[in-house]
């Protein structure tokens, strides 16, 4: 149920509406990111088994000035694809923003509603579910989720993501001290220029200044400006949670995690190479290796999850389907065959270099690969330039198993 906390949390976004976004900006560049962007919903939720033209609803539960609700209805809108996303927050400042947003873009399949995720409007079900940011500041976080799970349709999906305490090294004590200098009952603005003081007197033995992956209290446009500013060292509920917590949480709700963004990360072999490290890791459970990785990176500021219900069967995508359509992210075929050549692809996750090993063919595989061909077509392709059929196969087949973790190919939802 909603406390004291909730209501000064209610007043931070109606008083500084997060992030701080622009509508003008939208003619410039779409904001993407994790959870929700349509390529990995439709991998990682779905299998790329669910049908394109199926028409999907989408809830974006705590929808704020829009990012997950743009980014997820634009991507539907350039693809073609029917649906509904609704945009869910109790934020009106927010909701003029967002709004706008779509207005740039002139988007007409989402549809806004102000209200809680802690008393769920009465809207139907969703295919897919969306809560990015926002668990870990309920009072009951697993109350919200256990009502975010009630709204997912059977089969269906949600993307979360929640904060990481390790990557978050340095927020809590400035978190400390802030309450100390600018009590949580002082009105936004006033905490705000309190923090700002204090920012530019901060030492620089401060464990923040160290970090290098927050950046949110930055002005803009480095950071996230006085509302990021806000959320990252004013907000009066902040709840990190590590991997065997996110996973608790998730199995109460009665959901299961399909997968951690991006699975490479939560995956402590590459970091331990060493045989007999890595004899020691080869007895742990997924979680049990997530949270090693965690521990030993330190770079992860949040975690962000896929979930299915828990009693619905496990979906994978099957990358040994001829008929199914690689997409790669992150660049084109033609620069992701470049840095595949020499045997090794290195990929960097937030200052963390992981180098894969890859196939001989990988280059020739990865140059084919257009958003549009199918496995056969591409396996084809790389024959007829001299390679043999057998040789084809098994390099295709490493290379996707090197390469799916990092979250950088995925499988196209079928009838594209």
């Amino acid at each position: 149920m909603p406390d004291e906390t909730d209501a000064q949390l209610a007043a931070q976004y109606e008083a500084l509406p997060y992030p701080a976004r622009d509508p003008r900006d939208e003619a410039k560049r779409l904001i993407v990111g994790s959870p929700s962007n349509l390529a990995e919903v439709d991998h990682w939720v779905f299998g790329a088994r669910r049908a394109a033209g199926l028409p999907m609803r989408a809830l974006v539960a705590g929808g704020g000035t829009g990012d997950g609700a743009i980014m997820l209805a634009q991507q539907m809108a350039w693809a073609g694809r029917p649906g509904e996303v609704v945009w869910l927050d109790r934020s009106g400042a927010a909701r003029k923003v967002a709004e706008a947003r779509a207005a740039a873009r002139g988007l007409l399949n989402i549809r806004f509603v102000e209200g809680s995720i802690l008393d769920l409007p009465e809207m139907g079900v969703f295919d897919y579910v969306d809560c990015c940011g926002v668990l870990h500041h309920l009072p009951d976080p697993l109350a919200g989720l256990r009502g975010l799970s009630r709204v997912l349709a059977p089969g269906g999906g949600m993307g979360i993501m929640v904060y990481a305490p390790h990557g978050r090294t340095g927020v809590y004590m400035l978190q400390d001290a802030l309450r100390m200098l600018a009590p949580v009952d002082e009105a936004p603005a006033a905490r705000v220029d309190v923090a700002k003081r204090v920012m530019r007197h901060l030492p620089e033995t401060a464990w923040l200044r160290k970090n290098p992956w927050i950046t949110d209290h930055l002005p803009l446009p480095q950071g996230g400006g006085d509302p990021g500013l806000y959320d990252l060292l004013l907000n009066p509920r902040d709840v990190a949670f590590t991997v065997p917590a996110l996973a608790a949480l998730v199995e109460a709700a009665g959901l299961r995690i399909s997968t951690l963004v991006e699975p490479v990360r939560y995956d402590p072999d590459p970091l331990l190479p060493d045989p007999r490290l890595r004899a020691r890791t080869a007895g742990m459970g997924m979680v049990e290796r997530a949270a090693l990785a965690e521990a030993l990176a330190g770079n992860m500021g949040i975690h962000i999850a896929y979930l299915a219900r828990a009693e619905d069967a496990a979906v994978r995508a099957d990358w040994e389907d001829p008929s199914a359509v690689p997409v790669l992210r992150g660049g084109d075929g033609a620069s992701w065959a470049k840095g595949a050549r020499g045997g090794s692809l290195a990929i960097t996750f937030d200052g963390l270099r992981v180098v894969l090993p890859v196939p001989p063919l990988a280059a020739a595989v990865l140059s084919r690969v257009d958003g549009r061909a199918t496995m056969a077509e591409i396996a084809r392709a790389v024959e007829a330039g001299g390679a043999p059929a057998a040789q084809v196969a098994r390099d295709m087949a490493a290379l996707w198993r090197a390469m799916e973790p990092t979250n950088r190919v995925t499988l196209a939802a079928p009838g594209r």
